[in-house]
């Protein structure tokens, strides 16, 4: 991994993460994978992205490995509650060595007792840390795109900030059994 660290522009940040995924195959290849599936609105989200960026800034020589793959998309159509079972075998029988959790987001307001969000980005500001709401799609071959839901300055500076639109406690609880403070102790938690 680069060991330079970019202004917090959103120009740059993108620019950097585009950077750190071209020099990670196993990112690249989820990437390629899920592009296949032409989801609408699909992207990779959450520790995908983030992950790389901390593991980027703190100097680490090898990736923190993936709990899992969030693959998130947006189709208020979809009738089958089973696609997203089905999205994720595919891509298990690509990449088995990935844990897939694929979820429409189209769907997750009832899960999350918000109300109905109108896209990925939307659904993205109710997620637990406004560093987590980062999500990357491949749009060519070694082409990507990066969207977030509070931008990327936050995450370029080290922090985990709580979501207002979430429970405090469900935050506390996500940094203690996630570990990030001993992952990554260059972070600072904001409230």
């Amino acid at each position: 991994m680069t060991k330079r660290q970019p202004e917090a522009t959103a120009t740059n940040a993108e620019q950097q993460i585009f950077d750190w995924v071209s020099q990670d195959s196993l990112r690249q290849q989820a990437l390629a994978c899920v592009s296949q599936l032409n989801l609408p609105q699909g992207y990779i989200a959450a520790g995908f992205v983030r992950n790389l960026v901390w593991d980027a800034l703190h100097e680490h020589d090898v990736a923190t490995p993936l709990n899992d793959v969030d693959v998130i998309y947006f189709d208020p159509a979809e009738a089958d509650l089973h696609t997203c079972e089905r999205y994720e075998s595919h891509l298990k029988a690509q990449l088995p060595q990935l844990n897939w959790q694929v979820r429409n987001q189209a769907r997750m307001h009832v899960h999350n007792g918000d109300y109905p969000y109108q896209s990925v980005l939307d659904a993205m500001s109710f997620w637990v840390e406004k560093e987590t709401a980062v999500a990357i799609r491949q749009i060519a071959p070694q082409r990507y795109e990066c969207i977030a839901a509070f931008g990327l300055e936050s995450l370029f500076q080290l922090q985990v900030t709580h979501n207002p639109k979430r429970s405090c406690t469900v935050f506390e609880d996500r940094l203690q059994s996630k570990h990030w403070l001993r992952q990554w102790p260059k972070l600072t938690v904001v409230k």
